[in-house]
């Protein structure tokens, strides 16, 4: 699917196309492209457009810096990291920005909440920027906000969490592994797309010099995306220190388990050794004759079975 958008007297607004995205003249007329997931018809329209073949998803999603931010014929081309969730957790989708001089193209496989937003705004008129480069530092700018926002979210959970582990009595210990191993997962993650924006933002300032708004507000992303860094660390730092401790709180309720088991193994030896003196058929035992005689085994069994457990509690042991 195509969405097309222009530029309005410093206003970004989505062009109604009504089923014409196979206009050619329609899509020269638009700042920014936005292609989800584009069929084939409609990736030779965007190639006929750039004059040049169209980067297919293997290549969108390499990893070497010379493949994802370079410079050629068609414009400057940037390959930039998204966050996405997707069945409770969090995934990285790559799209493919192409900048020219009058128009950017942005390529993506996925939904992505970053660019959903920015349609709605776009339509409420809330966009403003004044060439397409400062469109794609826009979107810079709204995915940074975004991974702010999914980072307090993730500390919020994770004080869920620390209340759960640190706090609550007799709490699910197992549940708040899972928990934290979700969230872990979800901070790499975020960590991975501040990354890739660093590298973005500084093949950028490179390549739009002279033109210093849009440098300005590149460095004060480049400083939120230092800041939400230095967040995610500290995230890192406190599930590893929330995981140690679930894990031995996990092993002193083991430990007591094996206590408990462990102390009536010992008390009950002495009885079971009473009772097995007592259990043998020998002919010649006084108390077989003695008319108290049960009740002296039944006596001697439970203190001896006394005897343990009291000096167990006396050391402190229980």
């Amino acid at each position: 699917m195509i969405r097309l958008f222009t530029i309005d007297q410093g206003i970004i607004r989505e062009i109604p196309v009504a089923g014409a995205t196979d206009d050619l003249e329609l899509m020269r007329t638009a700042h920014w492209i936005d292609a989800h997931e584009p069929t084939e018809p409609e990736r030779e329209l965007l190639s006929t457009l750039l004059s040049v073949e169209l980067p297919e998803s293997d290549d969108v999603e390499e990893i070497e810096a010379s493949a994802r931010c370079f410079v050629d014929q068609a414009g400057i081309h940037v390959h930039s990291l998204f966050l996405a969730p997707q069945e409770g957790r969090h995934v990285t989708v790559t799209v493919a920005c192409i900048l020219q001089n009058e128009r950017l193209i942005t390529i993506r496989e996925d939904e992505i909440a970053d660019f959903r937003l920015l349609r709605l705004r776009a339509r409420r008129g809330q966009v403003s920027c004044s060439d397409p480069a400062g469109l794609l530092v826009t979107i810079l700018e709204q995915k940074v906000e975004n991974h702010a926002d999914t980072v307090e979210d993730l500390h919020r959970q994770l004080e869920e969490v620390s209340h759960l582990v640190l706090e609550e009595k007799d709490s699910e210990l197992y549940q708040a592994i899972s928990k934290m191993a979700r969230l872990e997962d979800s901070n790499g993650k975020i960590r991975l797309c501040l990354m890739d924006t660093q590298r973005d933002i500084s093949f950028l300032l490179r390549n739009l010099k002279g033109r210093p708004a849009h440098e300005e507000t590149l460095r004060e992303i480049m400083r939120d995306v230092e800041t939400l860094m230095s967040h995610t660390t500290f995230l890192f730092d406190k599930i590893n220190f929330l995981m140690d401790s679930t894990q031995g709180f996990i092993n002193i309720r083991q430990n007591q388990i094996i206590k408990t088991f462990s102390i009536a193994a010992v008390v009950f030896l002495p009885p079971t050794l009473v009772a097995s003196a007592y259990g043998m058929n020998f002919s010649h035992m006084p108390e077989l004759q003695w008319l108290l005689g049960y009740p002296w085994a039944l006596g001697l069994m439970l203190l001896s079975g006394f005897a343990p457990y009291w000096f167990f509690k006396r050391k402190g042991w229980l």
